[in-house]
This record gives C-alpha cells, sequence and structure tokens, in this order.
C-alpha cells in the first residue's frame, strides 16, 4: 500500500503551531484537564489511582456503555474505540475493501475518507456537494448514477467538513434506502455530531442502517483532541470481529487515562455539547456581520451543523495564494480549497474556538492594509 500525503496534515504541519491566529481549526475549544476533572466530584481522585496499564481492544466496558447510550439502537457490544478516528477509518477500509471495488465518496470531504480507498486499488467516483445561493446541496439522483455492479462502499460525512453540509433526516433515510436496494456498505463519518444548531437532533446512520458504520471521536464535537479517543457503532457484527483484529496490528489498545476522561466527559456530554455550541453560535454571529460588510469580496455560506464553513472568495486571486499571502504577512490561518482538490475559490473558517473574535479583527485589518476591502 502506498499512501498520498494528506495534504491538509502537510499545511498544518508546516503553519498550525507557529500562525498565532487560528481562523480555519476544526475542533472546538480545548480545555485543561483540571476544567474537565471539575465537572464530577472524585474525578480527580478516580484519575490519579486509576491503573496504567493495558486495556481492553475494544475499550472499556464502562466507555463502551456510555458511547452506546449516544445511539437509539447500538448496544455495548456493538461498539469498537480506536485512536482518534483515523485509526478507525483506517481499520475500516482495510478490512472491507480490496482492489477492484467501486466506492462513491462524498466530496468535498476528510482525504482519509477517499484516499485509504484509493490506495487499496479501488475506484473512487466523487458525488459532489454543490454550492447554491450561500448554502451547500448534494443531488441524490447523481448517487444512483454513479452507482455500479461492484459498488461497494458509500462514503459521508454528515456534518460535512468542510461545508458544513448536514443531512436531513429524511435524507439520511434516502440513503439508507438506496444502499440497502444495491447491496452496498455505508461509512459514514459522523464526528461533529451533537452541534445541532438549529436544535434539531439527526439520527445517526448506523442507528437507521444495519450495514452502515457510524464514525465517533472526543476530538471535534467535545473539543478533547489530546484524549486521541474516537469509535465506529456497527450492528454488522461481521465488520465489528474483523475491524478488533485488524486493530491488533495497530494500537492493539487505548491509553488508559485517556479512557478515563473521556468517561468522565461524555457522563457531562450535554454540558460540553451546549457550552461549544454557544462558542460557534457566538462567533457565527460575529462573522456574519463581517460578511454582511464585506459582501462585494466574500460570499458568505454558513453552516448547517457543526463548527466549520467553506466560504467562496470574489477576488481575482487564487485561493491558495491568497491564503499563504495571510498567515505570511498577518499570521492568520486559513486553509484553502485546493487542500481539499476542491476546484473553486473557497477557504475553510472554523468557529469552535473562543479566540475567533481577535483573529478576525487581525484578518479584517489586513484586507484593510492591502487595500483589499
Amino acid at each position: 500500500m502506498k499512501l498520498n500525503d494528506f495534504k491538509l496534515e502537510v499545511y498544518f504541519g508546516k503553519y498550525e503551531f507557529t500562525a498565532p491566529y487560528l481562523l480555519t481549526q476544526s475542533d472546538c475549544e480545548a480545555m485543561e484537564v483540571a476544567d474537565l476533572l471539575k465537572f464530577e466530584e472524585g474525578a480527580e481522585e478516580k484519575l490519579l489511582h486509576s491503573w496504567l496499564g493495558y486495556t481492553e481492544v475494544v475499550g472499556s466496558p464502562e466507555l463502551r456503555s456510555l458511547v452506546s447510550g449516544l445511539y437509539n439502537n447500538i448496544k455495548d457490544d456493538e461498539i469498537i474505540m480506536h485512536t482518534g478516528a483515523q485509526e478507525a477509518i483506517f481499520t475500516f477500509m482495510n478490512v472491507l475493501l480490496k482492489k477492484g471495488d467501486h466506492v462513491i465518496s462524498m466530496f468535498p470531504t476528510y482525504q482519509s475518507l477517499y484516499e485509504v480507498a484509493t490506495s487499496e486499488g479501488c475506484e473512487v467516483s466523487r458525488w459532489f456537494l454543490r454550492n447554491d445561493n450561500n448554502s451547500w446541496c448534494i443531488d441524490f439522483q447523481e448517487l444512483e448514477k454513479l452507482i455500479k455492479p461492484n459498488t461497494k462502499l458509500i462514503v459521508v460525512n454528515t456534518p460535512n467538513n468542510p461545508t458544513g453540509y448536514t443531512f436531513k433526516e429524511d435524507e439520511i433515510i434516502k440513503l439508507c434506502n438506496i444502499a440497502d436496494k444495491h447491496g452496498i456498505y455505508i461509512f459514514s463519518d459522523e464526528v461533529y455530531r451533537g452541534l445541532d444548531l438549529d436544535g434539531i437532533k439527526k439520527p445517526w446512520i448506523c442507528d437507521i442502517y444495519d450495514n452502515a458504520v457510524s464514525l465517533g471521536v472526543m476530538s471535534k464535537a467535545y473539543g478533547l483532541a489530546g484524549l486521541r479517543i474516537g469509535w465506529v457503532a456497527t450492528r454488522n457484527k461481521e465488520i465489528l470481529e474483523k475491524m478488533t483484529r485488524f486493530k491488533h496490528y495497530l494500537s492493539i489498545c487505548n491509553s488508559s487515562t485517556s479512557e478515563i476522561l473521556s468517561i468522565i466527559a461524555l457522563k457531562h456530554s450535554d454540558s460540553l455539547l451546549k457550552r461549544n455550541i454557544n462558542i460557534i453560535k457566538g462567533n457565527l454571529n460575529i462573522a456574519n456581520r463581517f460578511f454582511e460588510k464585506y459582501d462585494n469580496v466574500f460570499q458568505n455560506n454558513p453552516p448547517q451543523c457543526g463548527p466549520i464553513a467553506f466560504h467562496k472568495m470574489k477576488l481575482d486571486k487564487k485561493i491558495d495564494i491568497f491564503c499563504e499571502e495571510l498567515v505570511n504577512n498577518a499570521g492568520v490561518l486559513l486553509l484553502p480549497s485546493s487542500i481539499y482538490d476542491y476546484e473553486g475559490p473557497y477557504f475553510r473558517m472554523g468557529y469552535g474556538r473562543k479566540n475567533f473574535n481577535k483573529g478576525l479583527d487581525v484578518f479584517e485589518q489586513y484586507l484593510i492594509e492591502q487595500k483589499i476591502v
């Protein structure tokens, strides 16, 4: 297997820890361990006396029980914990796919969701999100046209990175019906689930379809990326068993300390999600005023759900050059659409951090100094 460079991680490796103003981050505001422990009486004592040995390959029973509680139709033994989301994606693609399989992937999306399949020798077709009137949409008729006799898998990412597009419940049902009719698996990256800006909770796709695998993680919606804890949920026991055995060759098991901290966080899931939704909504209000002020320069495409959006630049300049000049001259990091191999002058903006306002102020000052606005 030969994997191509992960463009987003290469780009972040260059700028993420040097640029002072991160306006493009895809996760929510992180917190100190001490702040997390304050959520529960006795949590600090529990952490200090935790056992630093191996954990179960599939994750601790208590942690899996809390994760399964996020779903409607998933049992504790239908969860496998992983080291972050990336290990789970890599594991699933390797146990399901083989050379010659056809995969349909929502696009644009997180690169590994289709890149691992490509490295396996699969044919990958792109199911494009389209920008229409300050919003993103997708065509299910187009999906059906992409299906071939050897189509093995449909990959979706909802809420979507980078656009913030999110399937409505009727669209989830439509997707599952299409997959079921053709005998196709679904892998659904749902790492932003819980950040419902409209207050309407959508079902996890694995709750609807037996041959769907839903991906979750502590990094994005909860803002606890340093824990490196992710999981998959599915009612397909064969997939679960294969993924468990494949994990023996990767992390084997998760960090016991991270599992304990994740247990504490998930016991207070509603509080953490509410905190992060409030941060996102506050930043969106600030950003909406900015984009209204400069609507001759940018097209505002606010997210339907989650902490990120994919906005459009109206300047006569390549977006990757614009973003490079911005970070090098002003220290403001935005992610250009070229990182996603998506055509058009789009850039990803993140709304999950508390210091968003400061970064946007510096961005605006740069635009003024460069006489762009």
